[in-house]
């Protein structure tokens, strides 16, 4: 896979949204992780291991939104099990994702772009897959305004290879704006019988 670069139009683009969108981002994280703590407890974030751009790994990180619950030979329970109230509306809302603001000010993801997914699927990709990792991980982007984990992981693939070579400014302002729109609609905020998607396991 080619080494791929941030266009500096990009950056300028996420850190001027960002900074300004702090403002309002910040008191609202605050009451969030009150809440998260008096709920679920503590650490607040869950934070992750992500391959981003270039498939070089970053710390993602998100509030939390599980609780920690285990079987008897100690392996945490099913996802399902393990969500609470207020994690299904912080996953409902998108608002579990605000932290992520902090790794585009590092500049680790795009306000735009293919959702990061596990470490473990890299091995799992095509070599077309692969190239989803040619731009920033971003926190919205082409899949997510055209049905986000409701999809099924070749048209998830395929919809992040089309950002992939088509992205623009223009492009990445309309998907901000439809973002919105589909955060208000709450729409594919999970596949059917999963608390987000079935684990991609390969083709």
């Amino acid at each position: 896979m080619k080494i791929a670069r941030v266009p500096l139009s990009k950056r300028i683009f996420d850190l001027t949204v960002t900074v300004v969108g702090m403002v309002v981002a910040l008191p609202v994280m605050a009451l969030i992780a009150l809440l998260v703590k008096a709920k679920i407890g503590s650490p607040v974030f869950f934070t992750q291991d992500r391959p981003g751009l270039n498939e070089k790994p970053f710390r993602m990180m998100k509030f939390r939104t599980m609780r920690e619950a285990y079987d008897a030979e100690g392996n945490p329970l099913p996802d399902a099990d393990r969500m609470t109230k207020v994690g299904k509306w912080l996953r409902a809302t998108s608002l579990d994702e605000l932290p992520e603001l902090f790794c585009v000010l590092k500049g680790e993801m795009s306000l735009v772009g293919p959702r990061p997914l596990l470490m473990s699927y890299l091995g799992r990709y095509s070599e077309e897959q692969r190239r989803r990792h040619q731009v920033l991980p971003g926190i919205t982007g082409w899949a997510q305004i055209h049905g986000r984990n409701a999809l099924h992981w070749e048209d998830k693939f395929a919809l992040d290879l089309w950002y992939v070579d088509h992205q623009s400014f223009w492009l990445d302002l309309r998907i901000l704006l439809l973002t919105v729109v589909k955060v208000f609609k709450r729409e594919g905020i999970s596949a059917d019988g999963h608390v987000t998607m079935e684990e991609f396991k390969g083709n």
